[in-house]
């Protein structure tokens, strides 16, 4: 499940050239602003009813500006979600192979997952439309693929399997179905934090539902 207002998991380029980082600070407020229209016509609306041309309107640009930083409707829900994959794999590239693999996945997700307090109403915002939205769920299969590659090729490589092996494929999909999870819990718990919620259903998930076992 970004946009340049997410702290955690914005992609912050190297310092450059005056004017070329100044264009970069235009273009992403553009993109954000568009971002934070859309988000808000989906949320008063539904996805299907709202048009470009009104979230063009209602961020004070025009169709043309919004397919130039925009992809389409389901890419401004989405934000910046190729960085979000991009970071992860950072994540989990830079982990040292002392530390374990599930460990070091579960602590790349939380990461990746961590938000200033004053992000968090879009977040929020985003993640409600995702996870409930029919045609977003639909398109959501896409961009949850690229998260189970990047987890899968990790595993693979600690374990000396391929990609496509049982294994590797199995910890993608658990793990991302636990961060899911935690994330409908975190939604319908207004006072519930994200990193404990996302932490407690990775322990669930490590110790293989030790309430279960504990009361079988």
């Amino acid at each position: 499940m970004s946009t340049p207002l997410r702290r955690a998991v914005a992609v912050v380029p190297r310092p450059g050239p005056a004017t070329p980082r100044a264009v970069g600070g235009v273009r992403a407020a553009t993109r954000a602003r568009i971002e934070q229209a859309a988000l808000e016509l989906f949320t008063a609306a539904g996805f299907e009813q709202v048009t470009i041309e009104e979230i063009a309107a209602a961020a004070h640009t025009s169709r043309r500006t919004f397919f130039r930083h925009v992809g389409g409707k389901a890419d401004a829900v989405w934000g910046d979600f190729a960085g979000h994959v991009d970071r992860l794999a950072r994540l989990l590239g830079a982990a040292g192979d002392d530390v374990p693999v599930l460990p070091a996945v579960f602590g790349a997700y939380v990461e990746v997952n961590d938000y200033a307090d004053a992000d968090l109403p879009l977040l929020r915002q985003r993640m409600r439309l995702i996870l409930t939205e029919p045609a977003l769920l639909a398109h959501s299969q896409v961009r949850y693929a690229d998260i189970d590659r990047v987890v899968a090729d990790y595993v693979a490589r600690r374990c000396g399997q391929d990609p496509a092996a049982l294994l590797p494929r199995m910890v993608a999909t658990a793990t991302r179905a636990a961060a899911t999870t935690a994330f409908e819990v975190w939604l319908a718990d207004g006072s519930a934090s994200l990193a404990d919620t996302l932490r407690a259903a990775f322990d669930q998930l490590a110790g293989g539902f030790p309430q279960l076992r504990a009361r079988a």
